[in-house]
């Protein structure tokens, strides 16, 4: 079998996983609330935008107000029974890409370890 088509399978193993049924379940039903939606989204943006920071060597420029917001919104979404199970399903499903994308950079020599120290 071609390594392409592992990868599709792979994608169609991914799409049919527990994981996944439950992130995209409780992500349906979190959204569903428009005032729901509006925090997700802004919380999400202001993630990634730290995430791009830190990324990019600038981490302690995520200490502004825009990090002061994510953590404000953080503690409102917590108290979101719909909000935080997605949160934390949609965590579970990363941690399982993030656990693939090891064993797939193991695989190519690239130490993933190498990457997080400062």
């Amino acid at each position: 079998m071609n390594v392409y088509d592992q990868a599709h399978q792979l994608a169609r193993s991914l799409r049919e996983s527990e994981e996944y049924k439950e992130y995209t379940r409780l992500k349906e039903t979190a959204y569903q609330d428009s005032t729901n939606k509006a925090l997700l989204d802004e919380y999400k943006r202001l993630q990634y935008r730290m995430q791009a920071l830190v990324a990019a060597g600038r981490g302690g420029d995520a200490a502004g107000e825009d990090f002061q917001r994510m953590q404000k919104i953080a503690q409102v979404l917590q108290f979101n029974p719909d909000c935080s199970a997605y949160l934390l399903a949609e965590f579970r499903f990363q941690k399982m890409l993030a656990d693939i994308y090891k064993i797939l950079a193991d695989v190519a020599g690239i130490d993933l370890d190498m990457l997080a120290q400062n």
